[in-house]
């Protein structure tokens, strides 16, 4: 067993592909396909299956994954570990923000990440809260911001900010007496789809009151689902960040739930079982210095 195998199995392992695999390696993809079944006769064990659309991974696949994983990471810390006592933190750290911080974040970000670590890079990935803590269990980002994180071991997770749920309605739509969880029920709702935070947060909310939802249209992206609320197809229950993202904002009205504290946590999450590296604690840094300045003093 080797880097080189390690490093070729991870990847096809990831991307459920040789092709796919060895595209982004920028190797041949029968050299690939040499190191994965030269790691599986080491190892006795069959790694993959193979199929019409790509791989899919043994349970021997699966927990050499993981170990898999781990390895590289080390060896990619031990290289900016050694790469930092020369000179400035280098290299990729990768950072997954939910799609309405995506938004207000990422310009502001990669400015100041710019002029701290100009030898660096920062990738930034989107995706809902269930799915980024997803992605950093694996391996796929360093860091994440999610919303009400499962309280796992595998996780640290920081607390940054608290932020209410509004009820979103066309400009001229909106109710005009006190929003309740009784109102809401009469309202027809454009929402993401099952599992988004804001809305499982709202149907707990609702399930405990008695209160049956009238979800019409379920929309994954948070801009388009907007759009949909602003020409008065139906209302949305969203974060208060939503509003600040979207580009229409004076297309749409905002009301806060009268005597019902619904508000989800956005959170800086990062793996207990990984040593973070110089440029990982930096961004960490970074990140709490700028949600700290964005509360009100």
């Amino acid at each position: 067993m080797n880097l080189n195998q390690i490093e070729a199995f991870v990847h096809v392992a990831e991307h459920g592909s040789f092709s796919k695999a060895a595209l982004v390696l920028g190797v041949p993809q029968p050299l690939l396909s040499r190191q994965v079944r030269a790691l599986e006769v080491d190892l006795r064990e069959t790694l993959l299956e193979r199929h019409g659309r790509g791989v899919r991974l043994t349970e021997a696949g699966r927990r050499l994954l993981a170990h898999g994983q781990d390895i590289l990471q080390l060896v990619q810390q031990a290289r900016e570990d050694l790469q930092s006592q020369r000179d400035e933190p280098t290299g990729v750290v990768t950072l997954a923000v939910p799609p309405t911080q995506a938004r207000l974040l990422t310009l502001p970000l990669i400015q100041a990440f710019q002029a701290n670590w100009p030898a660096a890079r920062l990738a930034i990935m989107e995706g809902f809260s269930t799915t980024l803590t997803e992605w950093l269990l694996t391996g796929r980002c360093d860091l994440a911001l999610a919303y009400n994180p499962d309280p796992l071991s595998a996780l640290e997770i920081l607390p940054l900010r608290r932020e209410p749920l509004c009820l979103y309605s066309a400009a001229g739509q909106a109710p005009h007496a006190p929003v309740t969880l009784q109102s809401l029920a009469r309202l027809p709702l454009v929402m993401p789809q099952r599992g988004q935070i804001f809305r499982s947060r709202l149907e707990a909310a609702a399930a405990m009151a008695g209160v049956h939802l009238d979800v019409r249209w379920e929309v994954s992206s948070v801009p388009a689902l907007l759009d949909l609320v602003a020409a008065g197809v139906g209302h949305a229950a969203l974060g208060e960040d939503a509003l600040r993202s979207y580009d229409g904002a004076e297309r749409l009205a905002v009301s806060r739930f009268d005597g019902q504290d619904l508000h989800c946590t956005l959170c800086l999450v990062t793996p207990s079982s990984r040593r973070p590296t110089r440029l990982q604690q930096g961004l960490a840094s970074l990140l709490l210095q700028m949600y700290r300045q964005r509360e009100p003093a």
